[in-house]
């Protein structure tokens, strides 16, 4: 695994793509019990290299129902993106996660992740690639109906604050999404 993480951290494959250029962020260990693959790494993550050191990362915190220290625990939580350097930004946020990434990284982060209980496809990247065929029609489908995916992934949208209006139209998620998530993790990292 500590090989693997090196040829991460060292990659260049998108390098002519980025507009800050590479600094792939990665937390996990071969003892991970539960995989968090997100979207990519904002301004700021590129910035300080901590994955969810932003108000993404808070808001994602709390909805697990866990701290910063469990959280950055390797053993317990990995943190494996669609894309591990920052993409830039577009018109309208950030741009999407570089599609080379997962095709490159993901199979083998994964073959060596053997002690994961659950893994977490937060936003639209993860669940289409994960989910493929059985995906729903849109990311609200998916976490509307999140049991469908369970044991093996729980379905979320990004944490971000620009999506408190989405959780706002979309009561049900805080009401029966949030406590099946904590459920889940608490019972894993106990």
């Amino acid at each position: 695994m500590k090989k693997l993480l090196g040829q991460i951290r060292n990659c260049t494959e998108c390098e002519k793509h980025l507009e800050l250029g590479v600094n792939p962020i990665i937390a996990a260990t071969s003892k991970s019990k539960i995989i968090i693959i997100g979207q990519a790494p904002g301004r700021i993550v590129h910035k300080t290299g901590i994955p969810w050191d932003d108000k993404s990362g808070d808001n994602l915190r709390n909805w697990l129902g866990i701290d910063k220290a469990s959280f950055y625990d390797a053993d317990n939580i990995a943190l494996m993106p669609m894309g591990f350097c920052y993409p830039g930004t577009g018109k309208s946020g950030d741009l999407p996660p570089r599609p080379e990434c997962a095709p490159l990284w993901h199979r083998k982060l994964l073959a060596k992740m053997t002690d994961a209980k659950l893994i977490l496809l937060i936003g639209q990247y993860a669940q289409h690639y994960y989910l493929g065929e059985v995906a729903k029609a849109t990311l609200t489908e998916n976490v509307k109906n999140f049991r469908a995916y369970l044991p093996k992934y729980f379905v979320l949208p990004h944490p971000s604050p620009r999506n408190n209006i989405w959780q706002a139209k979309h009561e049900w998620f805080e009401k029966k999404v949030l406590p099946e998530l904590k459920k889940q993790i608490k019972n894993i990292l106990k």
